[in-house]
């Protein structure tokens, strides 16, 4: 983990809407996160990914909030922690409520879009759950979107300081399935999927 003031310095780059402040704080601080989240769902029967839905959501959530002013008391690593711990806490929690009603009734376990979905009365609701990437993933974009596509593509590509990132953004775009760009990447469809996550966290952050 970098020291105390790089932690802060990436705060305040994510409180002026830089994506690198974004990207930064994900790879100090998501690892911990899925940590922490395995240790509150160890009692709960879940998929063996969960724990990273749990992260992923919580961590989208976090920048969401920063985004819409929710936390005036932001200052340092620790209240980060302390901001991290809360939300991704509540996310494990729900994790756990919708698994404990789906025992008594059957259905589908709660997947990372379920774990976003209904937070906006709570203040909670996901980084670019309706960002570009969305978007332009649609099955038919209209004709008007696809030319504002065109005109943001490369402005959106150059908010990933990540050359992986660019790739994924645009072989998605290519419309290439997860289990495809992974194989391109040498890697797991998971780490696709949070590659996705971070890449609309950081297209959903103010240019």
């Amino acid at each position: 983990m970098s020291s105390g003031g790089s932690v802060t310095h990436w705060i305040n780059m994510l409180k002026g809407g830089d994506a690198d402040g974004v990207q930064k704080l994900w790879e100090g601080y998501f690892s911990r996160l899925v940590g922490l989240a395995r240790k509150k769902l160890r009692e709960a029967p879940r998929r063996a990914a969960d724990e990273e839905d749990v992260a992923l959501s919580a961590f989208d959530s976090f920048c969401d909030g920063v985004a819409r002013q929710r936390f005036p008391r932001l200052a340092d690593r620790d209240d980060l922690w302390r901001i991290l711990v809360t939300i991704t806490a509540r996310k494990s929690l729900q994790l756990v409520r919708h698994e404990q009603r789906q025992k008594r009734g059957g259905g589908a376990v709660l997947d990372e879009a379920a774990l976003h979905a209904g937070q906006g009365a709570a203040g909670q609701g996901a980084c670019g759950e309706e960002s570009g990437l969305e978007q332009i993933i649609g099955s038919e974009p209209t004709p008007e979107f696809a030319a504002q596509v065109a005109e943001e593509y490369q402005r959106l590509l150059s908010r990933l300081t990540d050359d992986d990132l660019r790739k994924v953004a645009v072989w998605k775009m290519e419309a290439y399935s997860n289990k495809e760009i992974a194989a391109k990447l040498g890697c797991v469809p998971r780490t696709v999927e949070r590659k996705l996550g971070l890449i609309r966290t950081l297209w959903s952050q103010k240019s």
